[in-house]
């Protein structure tokens, strides 16, 4: 592979590439907008709309449903054309449809099914977005940065995510949660704007896209994944997690909001002390992975995740549980920051360049196909059994994950694995800038801190 004096030394400051810092700066204000959302958007079913725990997993599920539907052609087709083309469109949509929210309120016209249309409207920008988004990483750095990028990035973006949910709160308080998703909107707009001005050059492939149809790349991606037991044991990791998490977020709010009667202030301040255990995690992956092994690591992460759903299982209102909430929160995402962040840089360093995007739809695919069902079946049990008993499902799904990579031969990983060698790693550069490494994208506002960590970008 061919590098620039700057990208050939590992020890490269990362911050020295400017595309490199327009697009963190972008997607950093996306992260902090949507959890701005994530923290404004439940308060505004549950306390102002009156919503059902029916209503809130419906609301759930349309807004993960575009995931499981699109993610596979979302890949593919940032495989053929401009990513950085694809990302701003995913931005200037998400932000338009969202700005309605704040209209309606105004216009004391709000209902459930708009917020509804707008979460499922939202969640297919954010795919459209975040899979070119994690396909242009790759181009943007060195391979050799992998881990510490994505170790850095995911610590930035659990960071902006604190700010984001203290942000929330105070223009829930100040504002109301109507208009506080402004905040997104704005984030989404500065995120368009860094975006294009990302000024390495993309090359597309034109002879492959003329030559195959796009369900033929789509068949490629499922079957390069398909064949390194590596990418399907983390795949499935992360749709089996996803798919508890996805049980668990979706009543999450509603059992803290209503249950245990948090304020919305001190909703979004336990926000915000999780988000600092994603950056903590984040931060100290690499240290802990080159002492213990990355394998070790993540099966200790994934065995710690189900003990810290025990303090709010047990909990009732009062300051002090919502103390041991927000400590086991941040306990439960700094696991999910360490393991995500290993996770996602050994596939990104095993996949070659031309199946980045691809591979991680495949991912993307069975994670957020996870998700919808992970909604479907906690409003059943919500309605039926309570929202306490479907927590508790919710806990007991998530010793899956653990059971999936213990029982593969990546639990004895001691090393990072080395990169494919091949004609497809060369990277574009630009006159004025080298080449620079993938990090995690973030997810759409929809999606909460916990699956965003553990999938490594806080996707």
């Amino acid at each position: 592979m061919t590098a620039s004096p700057e990208t050939a030394v590992p020890s490269a400051s990362l911050w020295q590439h400017r595309d490199f810092r327009r697009y963190l700066t972008g997607q950093t204000a996306s992260v902090a907008g949507s959890s701005i959302t994530a923290m404004a958007l439940p308060v505004l079913a549950v306390l102002e709309l009156d919503a059902t725990t029916a209503q809130v997993a419906w609301l759930a599920f349309l807004g993960q449903l575009p995931s499981a539907l699109l993610a596979l052609h979302a890949g593919a087709l940032a495989d053929r054309h401009s990513k950085r083309r694809q990302m701003i469109t995913g931005d200037l949509v998400s932000a338009a449809v969202l700005a309605t929210v704040p209209l309606a309120a105004v216009l004391d016209a709000l209902t459930l099914t708009q917020l509804m249309v707008v979460a499922a409207v939202q969640g297919a920008a954010a795919v459209v977005h975040d899979a070119a988004a994690i396909s242009l990483l790759p181009k943007l750095v060195d391979r050799s940065l992998i881990q510490r990028s994505n170790s850095r990035v995911g610590a930035l973006f659990a960071i902006a995510a604190t700010g984001g949910s203290n942000a929330g709160a105070a223009l829930t308080a100040l504002l109301g949660p109507a208009r506080a998703l402004l905040g997104d909107v704005a984030s989404y707009l500065l995120s368009a704007w860094f975006t294009a001005r990302i000024q390495t050059r993309e090359t597309t492939p034109a002879a492959r896209t003329q030559k195959h149809r796009l369900r033929t790349e789509i068949a490629d991606g499922l079957r390069y994944v398909h064949a390194d037991h590596r990418l399907m044991v983390l795949t499935w990791v992360n749709a089996t997690t996803s798919l508890a998490l996805a049980l668990l977020n979706t009543l999450w709010a509603l059992y803290l909001l209503r249950v245990l009667h948090l304020s919305p202030t001190a909703f979004g301040v336990v926000l915000g002390v999780g988000a600092l255990g994603a950056a903590a995690g984040a931060l100290g992956a690499p240290v802990v992975a080159r002492r213990y092994g990355p394998g070790p690591m993540m099966l200790g992460a994934l065995a710690l995740t189900p003990l810290t759903q025990v303090p709010l299982l047990v909990a009732s209102p009062g300051r002090a549980w919502e103390v041991a909430i927000g400590g086991a929160l941040f306990l439960q995402l700094a696991c999910a920051g360490a393991a995500g962040t290993t996770q996602r840089s050994i596939r990104q360093l095993i996949t070659e360049d031309r199946m980045q995007a691809r591979m991680q739809a495949v991912s993307t695919w069975l994670t957020s196909g996870a998700r919808p069902l992970g909604a479907v079946l906690a409003g059943g049990l919500g309605t039926w059994a309570g929202v306490r008993p479907a927590l508790i499902a919710g806990t007991c799904l998530l010793v899956v994950p653990l059971v999936v990579l213990a029982r593969s031969p990546l639990r004895d990983m001691r090393d990072m694995p080395d990169p494919p060698h091949g004609p497809d790693e060369t990277a574009p550069t630009t006159a004025d800038q080298p080449p620079t490494k993938a990090l995690p994208a973030p997810t759409s506002a929809g999606d909460d801190l916990r699956e965003r960590a553990m999938d490594g970008g806080t996707s």
